[in-house]
């Protein structure tokens, strides 16, 4: 069992401002339109001088109906005529990305995101699979992952979804009670969870993880509590637990949420105080950044071993991976450069069938951004940075090079959250809670509009 995590509430309070989840670094509002297409190529053709380890994200925007908490890009509607035009627009993009890639590069991870990916029909999922197989080639042991909405899923498409090859699946869930629900408008009854779990697990899926958000409508630390008890009966592998995002000048549905009473500050608090303290208590190892594994998990494994690594999709095991990108809106990850495709549909079905690399915006990264993500990376998923191994592999002195930043560490080492000596930087097992907090002083692009982000807690 893992010791039971106290939350100092006084400590974490006074550490609530806005600050990014650090997906990426720099993140993606840094994101440029202006960098010159030669530059990419390039920079993918250096990305594909060897054959090492790719992960492929597919991004299936489609939605029946829109939570109003969502800040996903997704396209809303019962029509389903646009998936067939969407699902053809994938394979091309797969075509033409395809022929960039090393040909003996092996998909080591497949993820599906949304959207909501299981708004595809079973035979639209096994197409897919297919084709993906048809452009690319799978190791033996690839993780494939969906998100699955339960309130939608059929037996049907579960039995779909593995014949293509799925062996993990994350259940959107957010919250079992039922004045919530309807406050978000997501009416999903806890039996309907429970059957989706069963139909995976008898599927053979390897790995269930459950999304849940806490700081919506309605909710108290008892009534979410309800919510957790009910979920741990489900005993899934792993959890992922956000606060709620309130960005409504990003994402305008959001407004419709402010008609109804919003938990305070001090209760979100109270409810990540318990969410924490219960889950480090029943066998869930508290991983950063949401994410917690049950001790047996290769997640909380390769964070016990100091491998754990962290893209737009969170954390991971895998390291050395580039992540291509596939759908409107899909980010790619690979080395020094990162692209994003068109963020709206009709521009996205477009220009897919023009550029092999349709580019909504674009960043390539500089020498001080390689060493700042290293460094930002290390804390978010290591927890520690040892000064002369890091020096050694940046090719700089970092201590003398995050001096200012070191300095400005000092009211966070006074409160126990980071432990500064001549060999490195630790962070506590209090200041985990407070990662975001503890990267955002390394963090050079971070002056440029905070608003843009939510609050740490």
């Amino acid at each position: 069992m893992t010791e039971p995590i106290y939350v100092d509430l006084p400590l974490i309070r006074k550490y609530d401002v806005p600050g990014p989840r650090y997906t990426s670094y720099p993140t993606a509002p840094h994101f440029r339109d202006d960098v010159p297409p030669e530059q990419v190529h390039q920079a993918i053709r250096d990305n594909n001088t060897r054959a090492r380890p790719l992960s492929l994200y597919f991004h299936i925007p489609f939605c029946q109906t829109l939570c109003w908490y969502c800040g996903c890009t997704t396209v809303i509607g019962k029509d389903s005529s646009q998936t067939e035009p969407y699902l053809a627009a994938l394979d091309e993009e797969m075509r033409r990305k395809s022929a960039w890639i090393h040909p003996d590069r092996k998909v080591v991870q497949i993820h599906f995101g949304g959207g909501t990916p299981t708004y595809l029909t079973s035979e639209q999922i096994r197409w897919l699979g297919e084709r993906i197989r048809t452009h690319f080639t799978l190791a033996d042991n690839a993780e494939v992952a969906v998100e699955v909405d339960p309130r939608r899923l059929t037996l049907e498409q579960v039995q779909a979804l593995k014949e293509a090859g799925f062996n993990r699946a994350s259940l959107g869930v957010q919250d079992n009670n039922a004045k919530v629900q309807k406050a978000i408008n997501r009416i999903q009854p806890f039996e309907m969870t429970e059957r989706v779990v069963g139909w995976l697990r008898d599927a053979g899926f390897t790995s269930i993880n459950v999304d849940l958000i806490y700081g919506l409508p309605y909710q108290t630390t008892e009534t979410f509590d309800q919510t957790l008890s009910e979920v741990l009966s489900l005993q899934p592998d792993r959890f992922a637990i956000y606060t709620y995002a309130h960005v409504p000048w990003i994402k305008p549905a959001q407004k419709l949420l402010e008609r109804h009473t919003l938990p305070g500050p001090e209760e979100k608090l109270a409810m990540q105080k318990r969410i924490i303290e219960r889950l480090s208590s029943e066998g869930y190892r508290y991983i950063g950044m949401d994410h917690y594994a049950r001790l047996d998990d290769e997640l909380a494994r390769a964070w016990q071993a100091g491998t754990l690594r962290r893209n737009f999709q969170g954390y991971s095991t895998l390291a050395g991976v580039d992540i291509y990108g596939f759908g409107m809106s899909s980010i790619s990850q690979i080395d020094g450069l990162y692209l994003q495709n068109p963020k709206e549909l009709l521009d996205y079905l477009e220009r897919v069938y023009q550029e092999d690399f349709p580019i909504h915006r674009a960043y390539l990264l500089s020498d001080d951004d390689r060493i700042r993500r290293a460094w930002i990376m290390a804390l978010m998923c290591q927890a520690r940075v040892d000064f002369q191994n890091a020096s050694r592999e940046l090719g700089v002195d970092v201590a003398t090079y995050f001096q200012n930043e070191l300095q400005e560490l000092a009211p966070m080492a006074d409160d126990g959250l980071v432990e500064l000596d001549a060999q490195g930087l630790t962070v506590t097992e209090r200041g985990r809670l407070l990662l975001r907090n503890i990267c955002m002083p390394f963090d050079a692009h971070l002056s440029a509009g905070a608003r843009q982000y939510s609050r740490t807690i």
